[in-house]
């Protein structure tokens, strides 16, 4: 279910209204007295913003009213961004010859003509918020002042698997491994070896750990790893094997031409190939690639991680590793190296009873168990403890999905602005390789950084809430670059929570006949087709949009 996020959104705006009343010079006498108006009916909502934020989930009717108080900030944010515009516009005009002034007067932007149209529309979201305010009186919200923060941590990420960072998955290892030496089977030159499980197990853990391993570097010449996520595509396919094989980065080449030096590639070398996080249940297109990839040294393996045994049974494997969720003792392991710093849990025995009483409600799956455990770091109180393990969202109707419970509840305690941060992360694809300077620009450009005074510097606040999001295990495969140049991904079920949060506001184009169903998105990111020609088709329907990406646009993360 969608969360709707008010309290950064009319933040903004204050912001902006409070600016607009101080300056004598935009606004007549008139405007400036609805914008005082303005001003201060948004005031009286915004203390018991904090308080419907957290109701909303067991209250359908308060969702509705944020979503409609929503929809007036963004109107009233889009108004003062036309304020701002025409402050622009005159400033030039100021440096203008007299003629060109008269030229002006005489346009569409006269500033009379302005600010009676300026007038009207405020007047209108008054008129707006004030029904809204009123309506506020039948939800019994309480005041409540916002004290998150961003807050500062000393521990340091790392990108690669090591012995001590895989917890309870040794015997997982070696029939792993076991599998892998065997000799082909039948007449095949390549098997196909499965890992299944649920989301959040450490699918993808185990296959990484397996891939470094020295007996299975020293059995296959050659290693490759592809990330497959929900789109199967031949080509794409292709491209993303050979550039693995050769650390080549982008390839233009037809179909044949691909297929052609993928022979020459495996032909003459025992090759293991990782295909993870594999969603294709359509056998038809398994064949065509698996045909390609049979031209090959025999003893070649290909290693698939998948969610669904289905998967598993249209790719033909000779064996298949159903993963099961991890011990009590194993998972409390994880939890404690999570939530303490090293040799500190033995101060706190009351934490560790009560973070056993968590880790029970994890259902044995490590991203809920370290997820939690990253959040209980930051909260040293054993009250604040007591409130994640009796936390309500436990008793949602979802009972058998502990591990989206225990990220909801990890999302519940971000503040406001990195919430808005994160589920806006959920506009780029599943496995997407973000760069951590690049997504601070997309994060400024969309208005979502705010600085509290005039020294702070938007770029620092950015990598903040990038940082921020790393140690509560929000992103993951992290490596760090010089000058402090982060690149990292989003686990796919962190990237479902986002995806649900935000889908009111976006929406992602994946064909020129698709049709919009609701006319409130604003932001769109065209994955893969022609976005010059979807584009003007979306534009007329929709008039909210803010923000316009198209995937040709994101490739500047391959370069890392």
């Amino acid at each position: 279910m969608a969360e709707i996020i008010v309290s950064v959104i009319a933040e903004k705006v204050l912001d902006k209204l409070i600016t607009l009343v101080y300056d004598e010079v935009s606004l007549a006498s008139g405007v400036k007295n609805d914008v005082k108006q303005l001003t201060d009916t948004l005031n009286t909502i915004k203390v018991v913003l904090s308080d419907a934020e957290e109701k909303q989930n067991h209250n359908p009717k308060l969702r509705v009213w944020l979503e409609k108080l929503k929809e007036v900030c963004y109107d009233a944010e889009d108004v003062l961004d036309e304020v701002e515009v025409e402050n622009l516009r005159n400033q030039v005009v100021n440096r203008q010859s007299i003629a060109k002034k008269v030229c002006h007067f005489c346009s569409s932007s006269n500033p009379v003509v302005f600010r009676f149209t300026l007038r009207h529309k405020i007047k209108e979201i008054n008129k707006r918020l004030a029904k809204i305010t009123v309506d506020k009186n039948d939800y019994n919200l309480t005041e409540k002042i916002d004290s998150s923060h961003v807050i500062g941590w000393d521990r340091e990420t790392h990108s690669f698997i090591r012995d001590s960072d895989v917890i309870g998955r040794d015997k997982d290892k070696e029939m792993i491994i076991e599998s892998l030496l065997q000799p082909s089977y039948g007449h095949e030159n390549v098997s196909v070896i499965s890992i299944v499980g649920i989301g959040g197990l450490g699918k993808t853990t185990l296959a990484k750990w397996v891939y470094d391993d020295k007996l299975v570097s020293d059995n296959f010449s050659l290693r490759m790893w592809v990330c497959v996520s929900d789109e199967f595509c031949l080509k794409k396919l292709l491209i993303d094997i050979i550039n693995s094989a050769t650390g080549q980065k982008y390839i233009q080449k037809s179909l044949d031409q691909l297929q052609s030096e993928l022979r020459d590639i495996i032909s003459h070398e025992r090759y293991l190939l990782v295909l993870d996080d594999v969603w294709n249940e359509v056998h038809r297109l398994w064949l065509e690639l698996k045909c390609l990839l049979n031209e090959c040294v025999s003893g070649s393996k290909i290693l698939v991680t998948t969610r669904s045994e289905r998967v598993a049974l249209i790719m033909d494997v000779v064996f298949t590793h159903k993963l099961e969720g991890l011990a009590l003792d194993q998972c409390l392991l994880i939890f404690v190296k999570c939530a303490f710093k090293e040799g500190q849990e033995k101060q706190h025995p009351k934490l560790i009873e009560i973070g056993k009483e968590i880790v029970k409600k994890c259902g044995g799956v490590p991203l809920a168990v370290k997820t939690l455990g990253s959040l209980l770091h930051s909260l040293p109180s054993e009250q604040e403890w007591t409130n994640v393990r009796d936390n309500e969202v436990w008793k949602s109707d979802q009972k058998d999905n502990s591990i989206l419970l225990a990220l909801r509840i990890s999302y519940n305690k971000l503040s406001p602005p990195l919430k808005q941060c994160f589920v806006y992360c959920s506009i780029f694809p599943k496995d997407f390789k973000f760069v951590s300077s690049i997504l601070v620009y997309f994060w400024m450009a969309n208005g979502l950084l705010h600085a509290h005074d005039k020294n702070e510097d938007l770029e620092n606040i950015g990598m903040q809430y990038i940082k921020e999001l790393m140690w509560r295990s929000f992103f993951q495969d992290i490596e760090r670059f010089d000058n402090d140049v982060y690149t990292f991904k989003i686990h796919d079920l962190m990237h479902d929570v986002a995806t649900s949060l935000f889908q009111n506001e976006c929406l992602t184009v994946k064909g020129s006949n698709q049709i919009a169903s609701k006319t409130s998105y604003r932001h769109l990111f065209f994955r893969g087709v022609d976005g010059e020609v979807v584009t003007l088709n979306f534009i007329r329907s929709l008039s909210n949009v803010r923000s316009v990406l198209f995937s040709s646009m994101i490739g500047l993360a391959n370069l890392f």
